[in-house]
């Protein structure tokens, strides 16, 4: 490939390695290119839809005119594969932050579980979790929670198309689920913890596909380079 073919606009996917920011994913590539092409540093590259640090799998990357066809991407459906743990909550609904309850779990069975799914199919109400990059009163979410700061959050309209368990080996329950642009996994691990009376968080996180993109044809910012 060429300069050129950056310049005038290619779609890649990547494969994030966990702790990775999609931001460092963004940037890794960008100076990989810029020094392998001579291109300049204001040369246009881009994610369409942030993966969490501690999420892996498929973030996609438009460089030069196709940063045009971020919005487009984004808008598509998204399916991840993942794990909640449950008997357990924490404040960010993931593991960015320690465990601040502890539920029972004697009474959780592969029924429950299976049935318990069917609640959160179709179009659902949604809270963002506190810990996210939402601004509230010109600041991000996630910053009022550092700061100790209680806000209000609104609840959101998301769509879930599919919601399988893959595996359950309690206090583990693998899931995959297909879903809207705005759909927040955390916030669909907390709910379903819930839901069974419980408690949950989030303990693992792939995105396998946006639209037809799928992670199978993805690699590595390293391989890239």
């Amino acid at each position: 490939m060429t300069a050129e073919d950056f310049l005038e606009g290619q779609i890649l996917l990547i494969d994030k390695p966990l702790t990775w920011s999609s931001f460092q994913a963004v940037n890794k590539l960008k100076y990989s290119l810029i020094r392998k092409y001579q291109l300049p540093k204001k040369f246009k590259i881009g994610h369409a839809g942030t993966l969490d640090p501690l999420a892996t799998g498929l973030l996609i990357i438009c460089t030069g005119k196709f940063t045009k066809k971020i919005t487009e991407i984004q808008a598509q459906a998204k399916e991840y594969t993942g794990t909640i743990t449950v008997g357990a909550t924490t404040p960010s609904y993931d593991l960015e932050t320690q465990v601040d309850a502890t539920f029972p779990t004697e009474h959780i069975t592969e029924a429950l579980i299976l049935e318990t799914t069917k609640q959160f199919l179709g179009e659902i109400d949604q809270k963002p979790p506190v810990f996210s990059a939402i601004k509230k009163d010109g600041k991000r979410l996630y910053e009022h929670a550092r700061a100790g700061e209680e806000v209000e959050i609104a609840f959101r309209k998301t769509t879930i198309h599919e919601f399988e368990i893959t595996r359950i080996a309690l206090p583990e329950i693998d899931f995959r689920v297909k879903c809207s642009k705005g759909t927040y996994i955390r916030s669909l691990a907390y709910d379903f913890g819930m839901a069974l009376n419980s408690g949950g968080h989030l303990t693992a996180l792939r995105r396998t596909k946006i639209g037809d993109y799928d992670v199978i044809n993805g690699i590595s910012p390293e391989d890239f380079e």
